[in-house]
């Protein structure tokens, strides 16, 4: 399998649960790693905690629905530690609710951070890797994306969309050596699935952030001849 030890990866919603899984268990492989978010004091404390496995750390404070705020942060992130050789779109947000119920400006608001914000981080770092003609890209959607339910018509949108840019963007970028992997887990216990009552108030039963982590980790490790597409993750328990 190959190895993660000094590469660079950029996790974006790095600062709280199924990110910050992801950058400690990358920093774990030994790669250095910056983590994107809107809180300051949670960015700063996640980036303390990684240094604490011996490799760098550092963060960049942005809503990814925000084009020109991406663009300018990547920009400076690039500009301080070169092009990024792993890129995890995992920033996101859940609202559920009725489709005549949900206003316009909450449905917009979840496509554009679900969606247009791993379409504007993607924009913005593969240029950076096709130049050195190597590169990992881990877009999270959801299981949610795979098929449509009741409440979840917002959220089973953006997640849909993501998977098929994500997909397409895959075809584009494989000439360059670059991988690009749609994941669709089902329910892991982070606050958003808490907060929004997805775990039935008993989140033992459902994945854990650190059994999504051993997924990329693995998929991140795979012979560079190989390239997982997507993935799905579920709980054992029904």
């Amino acid at each position: 399998m190959e190895s993660l030890k000094n590469k660079k990866a950029l996790v974006t919603g790095g600062s709280r649960g199924l990110g910050k899984a992801i950058a400690l268990a990358l920093a774990s492989e030994g790669v250095h790693v910056v983590v994107t978010g809107r809180d300051e004091v949670k960015l700063s404390e996640t980036v303390k905690e990684i240094e604490k496995t011996g490799v760098k750390a550092s963060y960049a404070i942005f809503d990814v629905s925000n084009e020109e705020k991406v663009k300018e942060s990547i920009t400076e992130v690039i500009k301080d530690v070169g092009a990024v050789d792993i890129l995890i779109n995992n920033a996101g947000i859940g609202e559920f609710g009725g489709f005549l119920e949900l206003s316009t400006e909450r449905f917009e608001k979840i496509i554009q951070t679900n969606l247009f914000g791993p379409y504007y981080i993607m924009k913005n770092i593969l240029p950076a890797m096709v130049e050195q003609k190597s590169g990992d890209v881990v877009n999270v959607a959801s299981t949610a994306g795979l098929k449509g339910g009741p409440m979840t018509s917002a959220y089973t949108a953006s997640k849909a969309g993501l998977i098929g840019l994500s997909e397409s963007v895959m075809y584009e970028m494989r000439k360059h050596n670059i991988r690009v992997c749609t994941l669709t887990p089902s329910t892991i216990a982070t606050d958003m699935s808490k907060d929004l009552n997805l775990t039935d108030g008993n989140p033992e039963k459902v994945l854990q952030p650190e059994d999504f982590a051993e997924l990329v980790i693995a998929q991140l490790k795979l012979n560079k001849r190989a390239l997982m597409t997507t993935a799905s993750l579920f709980s054992t328990n029904p």
